[in-house]
């Protein structure tokens, strides 16, 4: 287990924790009230910031339950919180549904994933190695 400091932003920000023993990911609350149409997206603020740990990231994703029965998913899925960011943790939620969807202060709106990160040293090449599937893009392998 790693530490992770949390700030409290906002007065009704509610500190995030992990709703089962073996939970991948800590669910983030809303401080505001925000409505989003059908097809439309919107930021909705958390009112926390976070200090993670060098070597790491945040990850944002979507609820499971407000996916499946409200049609609301994180539009940059997963959203990346890199280590040195301060500020607010904001989620862009996409409103895939028909129905207007309307946020109330600490609504559970998305979850989030502490995930170490490999820092790659990128080397610029003429030539990479084949493999069975090669140049094969969107679809090459199939359905």
């Amino acid at each position: 287990m790693i530490d992770l400091k949390v700030k409290q932003l906002h007065k009704n920000a509610i500190l995030p924790k992990y709703q089962s023993s073996g939970a991948s990911g800590f669910d983030l609350h809303s401080v505001e009230e925000v409505s989003i149409d059908s097809g439309c997206f919107g930021v909705v603020k958390t009112g926390l910031a976070f200090e993670i740990p060098s070597g790491y990231e945040i990850q944002v994703r979507a609820r499971s339950g407000l996916a499946y029965k409200n049609g609301i998913g994180v539009l940059n899925a997963p959203g990346t919180i890199d280590s040195d960011y301060r500020g607010e943790v904001m989620v862009i939620l996409f409103n895939f549904s028909k129905e207007k969807f309307c946020i109330k202060s600490g609504d559970r709106i998305a979850q989030a994933v502490l995930a170490q990160v490999y820092m790659a040293n990128l080397i610029i090449s003429d030539h990479l190695n084949n493999t069975e599937r090669g140049i094969g893009g969107f679809g090459s392998t199939g359905v």
